[in-house]
């Protein structure tokens, strides 16, 4: 296959001017959502049946609770229900999912992880598909949305200790957001092609004479919560290269588009919550450097066609979709390794070294450009508020982040914010290159048996779930491993970000003097953009360069 440049910038820009033109209705949208104080029939049915009070607020410590008991609960019920999949209904005649697999699938769709260790087609039935996985790629993506909505409340609220009902916002982001935009999205994905069905789909090669059948299911109405939502795991194990779950150039680019939009929109939200919407504008704007950046890039490393497995094929096509080419590959690719998507339509494994070390590189970023619903903004606004105190030294002034003092006690949640993902991705890829059983799991060799350990650790920690298909983690030791990584890499950051929350609520509102750094315009957004790759990116480095960079090197 040819890298085609102007079909590459050609996708690009159409997907800019939806999203751009998408940016203000959506943004208005989700803060209507959630600063309005009406609720619906489901809402109120939603509530009765949990036993909450929608008129009550809770403290950051009952949010934060809220959000551990109602994941637990899901875990389990995963779990238990994956192992009594033969004596469901819709199991496909499956048996129960094996304990390490439903393990880790369990915690991986309630993290919005979505990693998948397993043949979903082989694996899974049509139950199990559509009554846990495609509920939780719901649920986890409105757990990311209202963990910011809760972070904007406690930075707009005084002397106060509450940031809202998680119940009230969990119900809101569901029934008003996430429900209705995927329905509009699977409506689009069965009108390109996608399957939706309850029936096998049986195929016929009239040249060769040979049939195949190949299972059916409601594949549009997943695949559509699996992208808008940011999670990422495929109905079939092709995930996004399967045709039926990714016919052609329309429904690729279309995939884009709906996992960029809520993350993409999620700015303008914040602007308005803040009273200023030059705020959500810069945060906007330094998500879109990066994500226009990162995918020139990986457009570059595809089309240099470097790689020990590209010069064996004789040029790029090994691991690649031949309906969808290598330059809708390359944004693909980009786009789900900069939010926590996950989905693929290429085999990461089989890009070129430093493309492959561009989508380490981009969840590695802390997955903020745009990120994941919810979990991108946040990790945005943790980066602002270092970058606050950056400033705030520079000129001598006690740091203050939209009238909102940033003392020790900020900084000190801000700092183990940023030092969670890289201690949890060094340490357990270190641990597991040191065990040589566990490493034959990844038959790879050289840096490239490194590069899959450690993609595998960074996807699990930043909660993305594509991973270097080479290696094998059905296993007891990468299953557990991968599971600790998984959780801590969700729910500690979420904890530090709520009690950040808190901490800035309880405060009182300093009015700006001519001494406040302005956290707006292109001033701050570059300072905001360098903090975000040397804060993050740079704590990667070594390992990066023990693994796609040597590799790049060597071919």
């Amino acid at each position: 296959m040819v890298f085609s440049t102007a079909s590459f910038i050609t996708q690009l820009a159409v997907l800019v001017l939806v999203l751009v033109l998408l940016h203000k209705p959506l943004g208005v949208h989700l803060e209507r959502v959630f600063s309005g104080t009406t609720s619906s029939g489901p809402e109120r049915l939603f509530y009765r049946l949990v036993g909450v009070d929608a008129g009550t607020d809770q403290s950051w410590t009952v949010y934060l609770r809220s959000v551990l008991v109602f994941s637990a609960v899901s875990v389990l019920m995963i779990f238990l229900l994956q192992r009594l999949q033969g004596v469901l209904p819709g199991s496909n005649d499956l048996p129960g999912v094996d304990p390490w697999v439903a393990m880790n699938t369990a915690i991986s769709f309630v993290t919005n992880t979505n990693w998948q260790t397993y043949v979903p087609e082989a694996t899974v039935g049509i139950f199990v598909q559509m009554c846990l996985l495609a509920v939780q790629n719901f649920l986890s993506a409105a757990v990311g949305i209202v963990v910011v909505v809760a972070l904007v409340r406690g930075i707009v609220r005084t002397t106060t200790d509450r940031l809202g009902n998680f119940w009230v916002d969990l119900a809101r982001a569901s029934f008003r957001v996430l429900l209705p935009l995927a329905t509009v999205g699977a409506v689009a994905l069965v009108i390109g092609g996608v399957v939706q069905n309850f029936w096998p789909t049986e195929v016929t090669n009239m040249a060769a004479g040979v049939t195949q059948v190949i299972p059916g299911g409601p594949v549009a109405s997943q695949e559509a919560i699996k992208v808008l939502g940011t999670n990422g795991g495929g109905y079939f194990n092709a995930n996004s290269a399967h045709p039926l779950e990714n016919p052609g150039i329309f429904t690729s680019m279309f995939q884009v588009f709906l996992i960029l939009l809520i993350p993409s929109a999620l700015p303008y939200m914040y602007g308005r919550m803040v009273g200023d919407q030059r705020q959500g504008y810069t945060v906007a704007g330094v998500m879109a450097t990066l994500w226009v950046t990162s995918t020139a890039l990986m457009g570059w490393a595809v089309a240099s066609g470097q790689g020990t497995a590209t010069a064996a094929a004789g040029g790029l096509g090994e691991g690649f979709e031949q309906r969808l080419g290598p330059a809708a590959s390359s944004i693909f690719a980009a786009s789900t390794t900069l939010t926590s998507t996950g989905a693929v339509n290429v085999a990461h494994d089989s890009l070129a070294p430093l493309a492959g070390g561009i989508a380490m590189l981009n969840m590695m970023l802390g997955e903020v450009a745009p990120g994941g619903t919810g979990s991108g903004l946040y990790g945005m606004l943790v980066l602002a508020i270092i970058a606050v105190f950056i400033a705030g030294l520079m000129v001598g002034r006690t740091p203050e982040f939209l009238g909102k003092k940033i003392g020790p006690r900020e900084m000190k949640l801000a700092a183990l914010y940023i030092l969670v993902t890289p201690t949890l991705v060094l340490a357990l890829a270190g641990i597991t290159v040191l065990l040589p059983d566990v490493m034959a799991n990844a038959p790879a060799s050289g840096p490239h048996q490194f590069s899959e350990v450690l993609y595998a650790f960074t996807s699990g920690a930043n909660n993305n779930g594509s991973a270097f298909g080479g290696i094998t983690s059905s296993g007891p030791y990468l299953s557990v491993m991968l599971g600790i990584a998984m959780v801590l890499g969700r729910f500690l950051p979420i904890a530090l970000v709520l009690a950040l929350a808190g901490s800035l609520a309880r405060q009182r509102k300093i009015p700006a003097s001519s001494g406040t750094v302005p956290t707006h315009g292109w001033l701050f957004g570059s300072l905001l953009l360098s903090v975000t790759v040397i804060m993050t990116a740079l704590s990667y480095f070594p390992a990066l360069a023990l693994g796609p960079l040597a590799e790049g090197l060597i071919a």
